[in-house]
């Protein structure tokens, strides 16, 4: 979907903070409040929900942190009271009602990842050419239609952020 997010690029908020060098990773973890959020027990994953990112992907000016959409405050289902927007990764990349980030210097154990390893990576880039083990993702189908189309290499965003992926098996680190 393509939605029109508000926010601010992570990097600025990531700059003001100040790394210290060996940051190598950017945590986030989720809200964790039963009373607004039922069935937490029957989801199926652990809470808090937990992503990650490289210090590179993170600095990225298409890594948005988002406090809005549609020009307005970003509502509970969104999100709420942060997420964080990253258009070339699979949507469970994009964590959502983040009450904390942390720097660290060791790669985040991401919820999905943990949970189940054989279908989720740590990367979750939207590559083609490597399916689900439960779905292809070769095609995708635009919101509103039942035409599929071709799915585009980091979501056709390759140009901005395939050099942060220069050198790695992308096959491997899905």
């Amino acid at each position: 979907m393509v939605i029109p997010w508000v926010g601010v690029p992570l990097s600025s908020i990531l700059n003001k903070v100040g790394p210290r060098p060996g940051a190598a990773f950017v945590e986030f973890t989720t809200a964790v409040r039963p009373r607004e959020m039922p069935f937490l027990d029957s989801a199926g994953i652990q809470f808090p929900y937990v992503e990650g990112l490289r210090m590179d992907e993170a600095m990225h000016p298409l890594a948005l942190m988002v406090v809005g959409l549609y020009g307005r405050v970003l509502p509970n289902q969104n999100g709420a009271p942060l997420r964080v927007h990253l258009p070339w990764k699979y949507g469970f990349k994009s964590g959502k009602a983040i009450v904390r980030i942390r720097l660290t210097d060791k790669q985040p154990r991401n919820t999905w990842a943990v949970t189940n390893p054989s279908e989720y990576g740590f990367y979750a880039n939207v590559n083609p050419s490597v399916d689900h083990p439960r779905w292809s993702q070769k095609t995708e189908r635009i919101i509103g239609t039942f035409r599929r189309k071709p799915t585009l290499m980091f979501n056709g965003y390759g140009d901005q952020v395939g050099s942060l992926y220069a050198g790695m098996d992308l096959k491997k680190n899905y």
